[in-house]
């Protein structure tokens, strides 16, 4: 089995154990939403800037590795037209709940997004894009895709994480791992992978994060930086996520 596949059978299982991004939000939630009350993550803590996202009415929004029924209901109740892609099952079946409760459309489409994505060139005028290329051994074809499906002047907001969570051990006290953390291609490392359970993950440096950005074509506007939001990393405020807003120019 690809590993990709193993990944999102690993996530629908946790999301049947209630792993916290794919739980959907509550109906109180989405209301606070439409009357102006709201906020959305890319990385663990967080709010995105509502600047980044400006007047979303009538706006063509795609979620890209973005299910779980928790950003998109948010985005819809904002007035956006919202498509959600997601290779796990549990995570789609997640928003497709919290449109029929909340009465609203959506999109909902299963895909890998290390492939071509299933959309037109210049399809979207948003692409939001939470923590998910660590499940990706290369997330240079994922920018170049954004770039794709976004129309002129389109805005893609991303979070990604750095390679700061994989060189340290599960406690997060010792530094245990060299760069990058690949597991396809280092046995130790698959081997902790395997210990530790869950999907295969791999670090990305910055040059693969923000230069893969400049590479496809986008002009970084801001970024901001975040923290796991729980453990040792987090209590000595290390950042390891970076959110960012890019445009296409």
């Amino acid at each position: 089995m690809d590993y990709r596949e193993m990944n999102a059978e690993a996530i629908d299982e946790w999301v049947e154990g209630g792993w916290e991004w794919g739980r959907p939000i509550p109906h109180e939630e989405f209301e606070r939403a439409k009357a102006g009350d709201w906020d959305v993550v890319l990385t663990p803590t967080k709010p995105v800037p509502h600047e980044w996202l400006g007047n979303l009415d009538g706006k063509e929004v795609l979620g890209l590795a973005s299910g779980g029924g928790q950003q998109m209901p948010i985005l819809a109740a904002l007035g956006a037209r919202c498509t959600v892609l997601d290779y796990s099952e549990r995570q789609l079946e997640s928003e497709e709940l919290v449109a029929r409760r909340e009465g609203y459309d959506i999109r909902v489409v299963r895909a890998d997004m290390a492939l071509r994505l299933p959309f037109e060139d210049g399809s979207f005028d948003v692409v939001f894009h939470p923590v998910s290329n660590c499940y990706v051994e290369d997330v240079g074809p994922i920018w170049r895709e954004c770039h794709r499906v976004l129309r002129k002047g389109g805005v893609l907001l991303a979070g990604v994480d750095h390679y700061v969570n994989y060189i340290v051990d599960q406690d997060e006290e010792r530094v245990v791992n060299r760069l990058p953390f690949n597991p396809l291609k280092d046995e130790e490392q698959m081997r902790r992978a395997e210990r530790e359970g869950g999907p295969v993950r791999f670090s990305h440096s910055l040059e693969e994060q923000i230069g893969g950005l400049l590479e496809a074509g986008f002009t970084l506007m801001d970024l901001y930086e975040d923290t796991n939001g729980e453990g040792r990393l987090h209590k000595l405020n290390i950042p390891t996520y970076i959110a960012t807003r890019s445009v296409k120019g």
